[in-house]
């Protein structure tokens, strides 16, 4: 998988609820993993908050991002 296909993907909490998107990828250059994940989290028509996803939090990476942990998306990020 190439990082820029991990752009835009739909990201899920341990719950399957969909939180946002990939907005970002920080990874280590010379080994090409990555490191956390920024997610952009849609509050509501105007209001987007983001928060960082570290590697060890993901669970696995398909079709979509789905995480080990929950994410409140009415919580200030």
């Amino acid at each position: 998988m190439r990082m820029k296909d991990l752009l835009g993907m739909q990201v899920l909490d341990i719950d399957a609820k969909d939180i946002g998107k990939v907005s970002d990828v920080d990874f280590n250059e010379e080994s090409g993993e990555i490191n956390k994940i920024a997610v952009s989290l849609q509050k509501n028509i105007l209001s987007h908050d983001e928060v960082l996803i570290h590697f060890e939090n993901i669970k696995s990476i398909g079709d979509y991002v789905l995480l080990r942990i929950n994410i409140d998306k009415d919580d200030k990020v």
